[in-house]
């Protein structure tokens, strides 16, 4: 007799087999990718298979990702989704493609609600140009559902394939529901009944959490129960992490972001959802990012795309030298990638080169160090300035009219556009790398500027108080323009008079790094999260029941 699959059991098999995870993300580094979670997923996954873990990450197929150039092929497999909108029943068809990627599966999936976007999650200049509605950098309208479908899409092909993996790790607000939809929906919650889901919270800031102010549309198109919407309310609108954090722990990527947001009143940021899951009796767990040093160590410089090699490590900088000049000849004969140059750079190799690859926004403080460049570019006339990112349009506007001043001609260079080759080689580059963050949940810039003899200067926020002032960079509070510009001020200051310094920094930021904060380290602490939330579900498949706090 034929027999429908079995979801996944536990038992003392269970252990002998390989611990199987689903990745849910919106990004994947060399797939489709936006800011840093692109380089979590890959890493962590990456550094999972490699401890034997069987990671499968599913992500939307965007109408940029060319999937069979990059190696992918169809599945045999392909369904109808329930997608309702509030006064419609309706359906979507999805399909999918896969790969296998150092030790990790890939799946794409297929759908025209994603191959449409030409952004992950922003409409592009091209899209404004065939349609005027959708502004460049402005959020896709339809994004609540284009999570929905996503996470829908992955449950169902988790029941196509007949087994469940132990655990699903929702990366962010785009896919922190699924908890919920594969406890609540009928189709799902039998089937999952023994897997677990993690929920990791990369950025809490305003408009980052896939919030929904419409509830009817929530409810139809989700298909949750209303007591699962209206229980998930955050200032009026359904929220997402609230969602999932129901049905399963949650974390965030740095200790001192989960500490920031539950215990102090920088949690108004995000409109108080820290102090709200608080209130719940969620502990938000912190687990500081961590990366792959190989995948920038400069004295692999044919791999990273350098003109030669060199190593902060050991204080051999006369290839930094020559990366710096093979920069600057390329930016001036026009070679920038797939960015659009404004201002420009000509500044002798023994200048300090202040350098930022970053989102173009307020949220990164980028205003802030627009106005701390308009004195610094007056009072300290031995530096020049180099600036990789694209953002909200009047961030951009702004650096744009500095870099164009006749009075900075040589000295300031703004590449408007994003172009991970072309980060590289600023990371190489510059001597000093501007972090001038209102809030920032990890950071990894820091690190990657570090491994390239780059040193940071940050305000010491969330993640970035990894960076000990003085020690491995240079570190300021509290975030203005005079504090920024203090601290800019004592690094050129230490380029010009203790050079002895900067090379000791640079060896201890290496060594740090290497020390305590490989995929390696840092993997372990996610396997026991993974442990934690299969046990809470070892005994039923309900919400998670929290003792509220008193």
């Amino acid at each position: 007799m034929k027999t429908s699959p079995r979801p996944a059991t536990s038992g003392p098999s269970k252990a002998a087999r390989p611990l199987r995870v689903w990745f849910l993300s919106r990004e994947y580094r060399g797939i489709a990718g936006a800011g840093g979670v692109q380089d979590v997923t890959c890493d962590l996954a990456e550094a999972l298979a490699r401890a034997g873990v069987r990671v499968t990450v599913v992500l939307p197929r965007y109408g940029f990702v060319p999937a069979a150039d990059l190696g992918f092929r169809p599945l045999d497999l392909g369904f109808d989704i329930d997608m309702n909108y509030t006064h419609e029943e309706r359906r979507e068809r999805v399909a999918f493609h896969a790969l296998r990627r150092r030790g990790v599966e890939i799946v794409l999936v297929e759908a025209d609600r994603f191959a449409e976007k030409h952004g992950v999650y922003a409409y592009t200049a091209e899209e404004e140009a065939a349609d005027p509605t959708h502004r460049r950098g402005a959020g896709h309208y339809d994004y609540f559902a284009m999570n929905v479908l996503h996470q829908k899409a992955a449950l169902a092909l988790a029941v196509a394939r007949g087994r469940a993996p132990e655990v699903f790790h929702c990366h962010d607000g785009h896919t922190a529901t699924l908890p919920a939809l594969m406890r609540e929906l009928e189709g799902f919650r039998v089937f999952f009944r023994r897997s677990a889901a993690l929920v990791t919270l990369h950025n809490a800031g305003i408009g980052y959490h896939q919030e929904i102010q419409d509830l009817p549309f929530a409810r139809a198109n989700t298909g949750l129960p209303w007591r699962v919407i209206t229980g998930s309310l955050l200032n009026g609108a359904f929220d997402p992490f609230l969602a999932g954090a129901a049905y399963a722990p949650m974390n965030t990527v740095s200790e001192n972001y989960a500490r920031e947001l539950q215990e102090t009143e920088l949690d108004a940021l995000t409109g108080w959802l820290g102090h709200a899951l608080r209130d719940r009796g969620v502990r938000l767990e912190g687990i500081t990012n961590g990366i792959n040093p190989d995948a920038f160590d400069p004295r692999r410089h044919r791999r990273l795309g350098l003109a030669a090699p060199f190593d902060p490590a050991t204080g051999d900088l006369a290839g930094k030298a020559a990366c710096r000049r093979r920069l600057l000849a390329d930016l001036a004969a026009g070679r920038t990638g797939r960015a659009a140059a404004i201002g420009s750079l000509d500044t002798a190799a023994d200048v300090p080169l202040l350098t930022a690859v970053t989102r173009l926004s307020e949220q990164k403080g980028m205003d802030i160090l627009a106005e701390a460049l308009e004195d610094l570019l007056v009072e300290e006339p031995d530096f020049g300035v180099l600036i990789l990112g694209a953002g909200e349009r009047a961030v951009e506007e702004r650096l744009a009219r500095l870099a164009e001043r006749p009075e900075h001609a040589g000295r300031f260079l703004l590449l408007l556009g994003h172009d991970p080759a072309l980060a590289l080689k600023v990371y190489a580059a510059g001597d000093f790398f501007l972090i001038p963050s209102r809030y920032e949940p990890c950071g990894l810039t820091d690190f990657m500027a570090q491994l390239m003899g780059n040193l940071p200067v940050v305000h010491l926020t969330g993640g970035l108080v990894k960076v000990r002032d003085g020690f491995n960079g240079y570190g300021y509070a509290p975030n203005t323009p005079a504090a920024l510009k203090a601290a800019v001020v004592r690094a050129l200051r230490d380029h010009r008079q203790r050079p002895q310094v900067l090379d000791r920094m640079r060896r201890d930021a290496v060594r740090h790094i290497r020390e305590h904060f490989t995929w390696e380290r840092v993997r372990g602490r996610y396997l026991d999260l993974y442990r934690q939330a299969l046990r809470a579900v070892a005994g039923g498949s309900g919400p998670v029941r929290r003792r509220r706090r008193p």
